[in-house]
């Protein structure tokens, strides 16, 4: 038997929505209600020095004044520090981590990958440092292969292409990677519909998976959002706040960049309805 629905909206909360970040909202909320699944907010405020005071709560009210409204209670993954530190520990234990030493000199000397990362040569692997700056995961040598339900097939070799990845930081703090794959496992989500600037993390997410012994959700990767520059839409390149003041208007935007043709309604609840309906129909569940 299927396993139900679970999906999940993680914004960081390091400003406000805009029309980049609907996207990946829109598509999550699309694909959760129109498979009769339930649609998860988790507010990603792990890299603390970006978090910018009250987004969180602008957030939210911007998803309710869209009528996206989540199933069950908000998790903020600064609450869960003690569960990734307990994982942390278990990865120690049966030493698939180690310490590192290389600064950023030493860790920017090779040229970048196609994704436009440094990848690790595994340095400090065989050091058994004490006194390490950061802690990496061991990559299996092995190929990855999934099929993205939008950007279909993928292979990837992290060991060979990125590299043993860190999941604690110089600065103390645990890194993206390695807390999202656990506040996955522990939220039960089946579904990952997320920006396509994460794909290329994916591969590094199943493998860590894999040594939690879980399976990885399905993934559907949505296109990206650009400037006129043909930069990605981001709080960081201060994109814009969502215009709620016309709320039709702005979820049509992103419906049509999506690939759909406007909804001509009157009302939310009517474009949600109509939208659900659409997206069913073009992206069925596999």
């Amino acid at each position: 038997m299927l396993k139900p629905y679970i999906g999940r909206f993680a914004p960081s909360p390091s400003g406000p929505l805009h029309d980049g970040s609907l996207i990946a909202a829109m598509a999550s909320y699309l694909d959760a209600k129109s498979h009769q699944g339930k649609w998860l907010l988790r507010i990603e405020d792990i890299d603390t020095p970006r978090v910018q005071a009250g987004a969180d709560q602008f957030i939210m009210q911007q998803l309710q004044t869209l009528h996206m409204f989540w199933d069950g209670p908000v998790v903020w993954q600064s609450q869960r520090l003690s569960r990734y530190e307990e994982i942390f520990q278990q990865l120690h234990t049966k030493h698939l981590i180690y310490g590192c030493q290389c600064n950023r000199k030493t860790l920017t000397s090779v040229p970048k990958n196609k994704w436009g990362e440094y990848p690790y040569p595994n340095t400090c692997r065989a050091l058994s440092l004490k006194n390490a700056r950061a802690w990496r995961l061991i990559m299996p040598d092995q190929n990855i292969v999934f099929n993205d339900r939008y950007e279909n097939r993928q292979e990837q070799n992290v060991a060979k292409e990125v590299g043993d990845i860190i999941i604690k930081r110089s600065d103390g703090l645990f890194s993206y990677q390695f807390v999202v794959v656990i506040d996955d496992i522990d939220q039960g989500i089946t579904d990952i519909v997320r920006g396509r600037d994460l794909l290329s993390s994916t591969p590094r997410q199943i493998l860590l998976a894999q040594q939690l012994n879980h399976p990885y959700p399905h993934t559907f990767h949505t296109p990206l959002r650009c400037d006129d520059q043909g930069h990605k839409l981001s709080k960081q390149n201060h994109a814009p706040a969502l215009d709620l003041l016309n709320p039709i208007q702005t979820l049509n935007q992103a419906w049509t960049f999506l690939g759909f043709q406007p909804l001509y309604v009157t009302s939310i609840d009517d474009f949600w309805l109509q939208a659900s309906y659409q997206w069913r129909q073009r992206f069925p569940h596999p």
